[in-house]
């Protein structure tokens, strides 16, 4: 994977699945780094929560107590703020809150190029973590200025969501943006 240089080449980038993957990876490199979540995203439902938040930034002051919708790494636009769940990469209703299909194909790309690994979860959980190349190119991505903002964003985010579970973020989702998960499954969250 290389990081594109040109403005039409990263619009391409978005549409594709390449994109999903370098976003996860940052996001599960910041979270692996930050305090609070033992070097690992425990689970694809702390990953889908995670994600979303990171998806709709918004939203995620809203859920994360720790994290101020002034914290500047949210990078956050007027467009945005005036229409929160209008994101370029929207997510799914699911039984248990947001989710992408695409996490599978996105995750095993990942594995495959050795940049996450598998790890021990709690419970028998499915837990990801960056191998020593997945950090490498992560920070080479996050020091592009096409991934800038994602990078800041999973970082800001991660260290904000220490200490809690897949389950406690999907609660948190649910008592806080209540009205927001009161749709149908498999209805587009916008």
């Amino acid at each position: 994977m290389t990081i594109p240089r040109n403005p039409e080449d990263f619009a391409l980038l978005r549409e594709d699945l390449a994109y999903h993957q370098v976003r996860v990876l940052l996001l599960i490199d910041a979270v692996a780094a930050a305090r609070g979540h033992q070097g690992k995203v425990d689970g694809l439902t702390k990953l889908a929560k995670l994600d979303f938040l990171l998806r709709y930034p918004v939203l995620a002051p809203l859920v994360l107590d720790a994290l101020s919708p002034a914290d500047p790494r949210l990078g956050l636009h007027e467009k945005e703020t005036g229409d929160p769940t209008h994101v370029e990469a929207p997510m799914i209703r699911y039984k248990y809150g947001p989710w992408d299909d695409r996490y599978y194909a996105v995750i095993g790309a990942l594995v495959s190029r050795n940049l996450l690994r598998y790890v021990g979860g709690r419970r028998g959980s499915v837990a990801l973590a960056p191998t020593p190349t997945g950090r490498v190119f992560a920070a080479q991505l996050a020091a592009a200025d096409e991934w800038s903002e994602i990078a800041d964003r999973s970082k800001a985010i991660a260290e904000s969501s220490a200490g809690l579970s897949g389950n406690a973020l999907k609660d948190l989702i649910y008592q806080r943006l209540g009205s927001l998960m009161d749709r149908k499954y498999g209805e587009v969250i916008r």
